[in-house]
């Protein structure tokens, strides 16, 4: 069993309706479905990703309007990366993210590659990443959303974790994950231990989790802006119904098997308690809509469809049109 890399990144927005404005307005990402958390559909999850909602592109977020402030700290997912082509597309984003009065930082080299670190308006730890294309494809670049076709994001790149102790995860993660440790470099804090990578599927970008330890910092307290979970690629349904007893057989405490009508999912907590989701790429977002009319309208799973009406009159409006 492999699994091929990063399949979502979902986080959390205390604001739906400029969550959705920053992501397809400003990232020029599609909105590919508005949906409810299934575990509490009074509230919206959207799914922001390539043209096609490809396995590998989507970022999703929450909508919880009570949600207050992240503090930061360790247990956490503390970054998340979006591939872009080229290095002159990091040029287009600086651009671009004076333009929109986004806060960012300057272009640098990390593992090797050229980064540009931003934050939504929530502060969302975000990062764009120049891939060169020799690792897991590109997704298909969303030509509507204001971004020309060269510079657009074309799928998630590595993920951090923050932790205290990073040897039980990184164990987590080779021994039963089945990553390969394929390097490290300086952490930017005084005093901290280099950060780990690790690197699974095809590699490059989108196959890549930064395991960052730091003994400097409390435990994160989420809000908004933080992220909830990552969710990790299974490509076929076969290897999916042998995630499951593999993972408890190895000490793992997981949810089960659960249908999430646009993929199955299987959900544990690392040794330091980060979320993880393994998830297939199928059935996926057409199922229930045309490509053409992805995100248009609320999308309901059959099992909440009878709620409909109910549940449309707890949600706040969002125009997707």
């Amino acid at each position: 069993m492999k699994l091929e890399g990063i399949h979502h990144v979902s986080a959390i927005t205390a604001n739906a309706v400029a969550n959705h404005d920053f992501f397809t307005r400003i990232l020029g990402l599609r909105l590919v479905k508005k949906t409810v958390n299934q575990d509490n559909p009074s509230s919206y999850h959207l799914f922001y990703a390539d043209a096609v909602g490809t396995p590998g592109t989507d970022m999703t977020y929450f909508d919880i309007p009570m949600a207050g402030r992240t503090y930061p700290g360790v247990s956490s997912i503390s970054n998340t990366a979006f591939r872009v082509k080229s290095s002159e597309a990091l040029e287009y984003w600086v651009d671009r993210f004076n333009k929109f009065k986004v806060p960012h930082g300057k272009i640098e080299q990390g593992f090797n590659r050229s980064t540009l670190t931003f934050q939504d308006f929530e502060g969302s730890r975000l990062m764009l990443v120049v891939d060169d294309g020799s690792g897991i494809e590109y997704g298909i670049p969303w030509t509507k959303g204001g971004v020309p076709e060269d510079f657009a994001i074309v799928g998630l790149g590595p993920v951090r974790l923050t932790v205290r102790k990073s040897n039980k995860t990184a164990a987590i993660l080779t021994t039963v994950m089945g990553f390969e440790q394929i390097g490290e470099y300086p952490s930017t804090v005084e005093g901290q231990k280099d950060i780990l990578v690790f690197s699974t599927g095809d590699g490059g970008p989108a196959g890549e989790i930064h395991l960052e330890e730091r003994s400097d910092l409390p435990p994160e307290r989420p809000g908004r802006g933080s992220v909830h979970h990552v969710a990790f690629r299974i490509k076929t349904d076969e290897e999916y119904n042998k995630w499951n007893e593999h993972l408890r057989s190895n000490g793992l405490m997981t949810s089960g098997e659960i249908d999430r009508y646009y993929f199955k999912a299987i959900y544990f907590r690392e040794p330091n308690g980060i979320l993880f989701e393994l998830s297939t790429d199928g059935p996926g977002f057409a199922t229930d809509e045309p490509i053409d009319r992805l995100g248009n309208g609320l999308a309901l799973p059959p099992f909440l469809e009878t709620k409909r009406s109910q549940i449309e009159a707890s949600l706040q409006p969002l125009d997707t049109e």
